[in-house]
């Protein structure tokens, strides 16, 4: 009932936007009768046009710019006197009165005090480059540009996410180098968000802003201004509750602005993909100092298998109150609700010496069955609210003070699988694990103090935080003990019989009913300070610690209460060979994962096996590469090895009994990645990265030592996407684009017990194709041109989307 109710109510809300947009549009257009137009002509020093300038009113704040011709147009201008501003980077804006008269056109010829050639140089180094790694304050909790920050990460920029027509966070994450999918949301409370890898190790996308922001479903790019991936062990800065040995990924949302603005746009697609989305942006007061913006959007998917489907719903509101030049408040929410049938997934619990397969194309399962009925439904809904103020105390020292409480939920079905060898040949195991109103809840304090000052002659950048979080997990599993059923693996069996109601018929009825509680407290007090100092102009060197005071309460298992200090140390050095062009670099940085507690076997004890307080595991990063940014921004490179090794794992012990583990594991990953991006010519860009990551045991159980892990993903990838965009004549602002990634062999059963189980290798492309003129874009979209089919997954095997063709029509305002 409630979900009923809620998709109708978003359903006539979205209409509504929709139609309120269309009609103030259209009132608009009749009131607009006896408005006047400005026409002009732009022109250099050496009167040449001045093509591509910005042309504002200043009272309106209405824009546009000038065609290759230095020609442009202002329409709908009501009658009155304004101010004409014409700007562009470097230079000082160049400010022209006019008055516009009903009905009537005002011209307006401006001639700017520099040259064509000056002006050709300044076009190409703001507006060309497009796709290349930005500078950023997130990554450093301070303002860093790449080429003098000693670590790696990559900006996945608002110009390659309207390329591409980027609808979800798992479209925009293509373009990360050496990330790879693993798996798909599931949407389930506490760890439903997709799952990726980074140099070798598993993470997710759980930081919005630089702080938390979780989502455990498939996170909608409505609200997403750039996507930042930041490599390697990252917990001096970041904590180790959110980040991974091989990064994070920090989502950097849209802001409010000081002008009325926006877009509404629709799309549809194969497999009865539907989207809406609305941005709109609105100053609340006429000094302009309280500016609100909204962003929404809804989607709704069917599976490219005979059951499956995914509806949901994203709205983002954000308000900012600018009192003063010093002090700026923000008040920002994230709230998505969805319901979803997802596409099983395959696991393996036997050898595979037993089923007699070794890759995924050797099963004898069709690729687009599911192999159930309709009915496995989950409900699942994420809630994060942010508070910000920002407060500039002098030019040399600031306050940023940060609050955010999240929320995740699932009630519902996860259908899953698994083979069974038998005489016959394997069967398939149809199974289900489910949630039952889980909940996990996320709250965060973090205070930040920022200067950046002079020691005598040398420069120092500081910045000191103080943070704390706690985890709040209560989520019952419930499952059929060992599975639901067996099925044999054919095409003319009948499938449907594992559907919503059977599987709550026996819920209801069966005493073979196994749960699992997930219930912890976690509590986190953190400070941290880092400071960046310039030796000289051209070297800097940078060195940060972390402390966390764990208090950690394990409700209803193992050891309840447990509490436990952490330090994490980080060192960096850059040496500029060509200023702001060209550096080198190296860093040392650090991470660490309690593994809360284990079972360990004390020999001669009254009870043998006894729970244990494992210690933190950490994890050492040593890496050293080259940077670049030269040719006036058009080419932006890093090459850079990494060397991880991650201490005190837990595994098995060699000694029996074999339930009993011991901390003393050690696991490698050392690795090549490069990333690019160009723009060789005006109007064509291009990005793309390749990585090489060799993972093993090195100190672990016999059945795996000296193996890659199976979560370590591919050892080679790749990613590449080229764009081109007409900027003159009579197709100006079509944009065309083509890319793709690829993927090695990836084994996902690695050890002597188990055998080995391979998912292939693939190349998988993608192209978009868009027009844009002053008030529509029209988008053209196809993924998975050839109709790949392909697996991904970490110990299990998940069959991705086939082709999807998608078209949309955007109207901005």
């Amino acid at each position: 009932m409630h979900s009923s109710f809620l998709d109708r109510f978003l359903r006539i809300f979205i209409f509504s936007l929709l139609l309120s947009t269309l009609a103030t549009s259209v009132m608009a257009r009749i009131d607009d009768k006896d408005n006047g137009r400005i026409k002009g002509i732009v022109t250099t020093s050496d009167n040449k046009p001045a093509a591509y300038v910005l042309v504002r009113i200043v009272q309106l704040q209405k824009t546009t710019t000038t065609d290759e011709n230095g020609v442009f147009q202002l329409e709908n201008i009501k009658p009155g006197n304004y101010d004409v501003e014409i700007s562009f980077v470097g230079y000082e804006n160049v400010v022209r009165k006019v008055t516009v008269e009903a009905t009537k056109t005002a011209e307006l010829n401006i001639q700017l005090g520099v040259s064509s050639k000056q002006l050709d140089e300044i076009i190409v180094s703001t507006v060309q480059r497009k796709f290349g790694t930005e500078a950023s304050e997130s990554v450093g909790k301070m303002p860093l540009k790449s080429i003098e920050n000693p670590q790696v990460y990559t900006t996945i920029s608002k110009n390659l996410l309207t390329d591409q027509l980027v609808y979800s966070v798992d479209d925009a994450m293509r373009n990360a180098p050496g990330v790879q999918l693993m798996w798909n949301a599931t949407g389930r409370a506490g760890d439903g968000g997709a799952f990726y890898n980074s140099r070798g190790f598993i993470m997710q996308s759980t930081l919005r802003n630089g702080i938390a922001g979780v989502v455990t479903d498939g996170i909608d790019a409505a609200n997403l201004e750039t996507l930042e991936i930041i490599k390697g062990p990252s917990a001096t800065l970041f904590g180790s509750t959110l980040t991974s040995y091989g990064g994070l990924i920090n989502r950097v949302t849209k802001k409010p602005y000081d002008h009325f603005g926006g877009n509404v746009s629709m799309s549809l697609g194969s497999y009865d993909f539907g989207r809406g989305s609305l941005d709109i942006n609105t100053p609340l007061d006429q000094a302009k100092k309280v500016m609100f913006r909204f962003n929404g959007a809804y989607n709704n998917q069917r599976s490219f298998q005979s059951e499956g489907f995914s509806r949901k719903y994203f709205l983002a509101p954000s308000l900012l109150w600018k009192p003063s030049d010093k002090l700026a408040v923000s008040l920002d929410a994230e709230l998505s609700y969805g319901q979803n049938q997802g596409n099983p997934i395959l696991f393996f619990y036997y050898p595979t010496s037993m089923l007699g397969i070794t890759n995924a194309k050797q099963v004898n399962m069709e690729y687009t069955n599911s192999y159930v009925g309709n009915g496995l439904t989950q409900t699942s809904n994420s809630a994060n609210y942010f508070g910000q103020v920002n407060y500039q105390f002098s030019k040399s020292f600031s306050s940023s003070t940060n609050i955010t409480y999240g929320q995740s939920y699932s009630n519902g079905r996860g259908p899953y699988f698994y083979l069974i060898p038998s005489a016959s040949g394997n069967v398939l195991a149809r199974a289900d694990q489910s949630t039952k109103d889980g909940k996990k809840k996320f709250f965060e304090v973090q205070q930040n103090f920022n200067g950046d000052f002079n020691i005598g002659t040398v420069r120092n950048r500081v910045v000191f935080g103080l943070d704390y979080t706690r985890l709040d997990a209560n989520i019952l599993f419930y499952y059929p003990s060992g599975y639901y059923d067996l099925v044999p693996l054919s095409s003319n069996y009948d499938y449907s019989n594992f559907n919503g109601i059977n599987i709550n018929n026996y819920y209801d009825t069966s005493s073979q009913v196994g749960t699992y509680p997930s219930i912890s407290v976690t509590n986190t007090y953190s400070a941290y300070i880092s400071d960046v100092v310039n030796i000289t102009d051209r070297f800097n060197v940078s060195a940060a610690v972390r402390v966390d005071r764990f208090v950690i309460n394990n409700k209803g298992y193992g050891t309840e209460k447990y509490n436990q200090t952490v330090f994490s140390p980080k060192f960096g050095a850059v040496y500029q060979i060509i200023p702001d062009q060209m550096s080198i670099f190296a860093n040392y940085q650090n991470g660490f994962t309690n593994k809360n507690t284990y079972i360990a076997y004390h020999p001669g004890q009254q009870d043998s096996l006894v729970v244990t307080v494992a210690k933190p595991e950490q994890a050492n990063q040593w890496e050293a590469g080259i940077k670049t940014d030269l040719i006036k921004n058009r080419l932006s490179a890093s090459l850079s090895y990494y060397d991880i090794t991650v201490k005190n794992t837990v595994r098995a012990d060699p000694n029996l009994p074999a339930q009993a583990s011991v901390q003393n594991g050690t696991q490698v990953s050392k690795g090549v990645e490069l990333q690019l991006s160009a723009n060789p010519f005006d109007g064509f860009n291009f990005t793309s990265g390749l990585s090489y990551n060799n993972s093993k045991y090195t100190e672990a159980d016999a059945t795996v030592l000296g193996l890659r892990p199976t979560t370590a993903s591919s050892p080679w990838q790749a990613n590449w996407w080229l764009g081109y965009r007409l900027s003159k004549g009579a197709l100006r602002g079509l944009r065309i684009g083509f890319g793709g990634n690829y993927a090695s062999d990836n084994k996902i059963v690695n050890s002597t017990t188990m055998g080995v189980f391979t998912l292939p290798s693939y190349v998988v492309l993608n192209s978009a194709l868009t027009y844009e003129t002053k008030s529509m874009i029209f988008g053209l979209k196809v993924d998975n041109i050839t109709n790949k089919r392909y697996w991904t997954g970490y110990t299990t095997m998940n069959p991705q989307m086939s082709r999807q063709l998608v078209a949309s029509m955007t109207y901005k305002f």
